[in-house]
């Protein structure tokens, strides 16, 4: 691991990471960008880990920062793939680490849900929601579960929007239009899926079903084809519609 100064790091190679360090400057804190634990400072006293990713990398990662870190380090960690308490029985500090679940991007998140695992200490919970604070969003505490709340809910959506079009029920622009104008969501589900990438959708819905066991977290096998192809969303040009252009320019 490097030794430079900053003492906050942002662990992840994806647009929710950017986010967090553009937004972090913004708000005058000493922040560094590292795409790998590999790559986090030593003297490094709070991780923020946007990693969703497979459970066997983020065990890794996990693994790395536990034993890299200074044991006062506080490690914040998405747990988009599984619950705080899962991801912190990886560490031999289990006390330090503290789960947070959203969705890119940062910028129209109000509230950043967090979640403290069975051994998680109040210190590192306070130090979380002072982060979250210094970054001028609210952070409300919910049950420790794979992909918290509002990920939970809007993946189960999503789903059952890309199991629709599966089955022919509508085309994907019809889909959004129908649930953009009768519910008023601020886009359609598939177009949203598209921005926050499906392979954080399909994180959370394989981390519910390997959890609980249930049936309706089942993930499509629309969002697991498009995933295994390496189309994200808007990130790869294309998803459930093309973003080629854009991804171009």
């Amino acid at each position: 691991m490097s030794t430079t100064k900053s003492s906050l790091a942002i662990l992840g190679n994806n647009r929710l990471a950017q986010d967090w360090i553009a937004l972090s400057k913004v708000k005058g804190l000493d922040a560094e960008l590292v795409s790998d634990a590999a790559h986090v400072q030593a003297n490094s006293s709070l991780v923020i880990d946007t990693l969703a990713g497979d459970e066997t990398m983020k065990r890794r990662t996990l693994e790395k920062l536990d034993t890299e870190l200074a044991p006062s380090a506080v490690i914040i960690t998405s747990c988009l793939v599984g619950s705080t308490t899962l991801m912190a029985s990886w560490t031999d500090r289990p006390e330090r680490v503290v789960g947070f679940a959203t969705f890119y991007p940062l910028a129209d998140r109000k509230i950043i849900e967090i979640a403290a695992g069975l051994r998680t200490s109040d210190s590192s919970l306070q130090q979380a929601q002072d982060h979250f604070k210094s970054l001028g969003k609210e952070s409300v505490k919910v049950k420790d579960a794979a992909g918290l709340t509002f990920p939970r809910i809007l993946s189960l959506i999503i789903n059952e929007a890309a199991r629709s079009l599966e089955e022919g029920v509508a085309k994907a622009d019809e889909i959004d239009i129908a649930m953009r104008l009768g519910v008023n969501y601020p886009m359609g589900p598939l177009r949203w899926a598209d921005q926050i990438g499906l392979d954080e959708v399909l994180a959370v819905l394989e981390g519910l079903e390997r959890e609980t066991g249930d049936d309706r977290y089942r993930p499509t096998p629309l969002i697991k084809k498009l995933v295994v192809a390496g189309f994200l969303g808007e990130t790869t040009g294309r998803g459930f519609y093309s973003y080629e252009e854009q991804v171009k320019s």
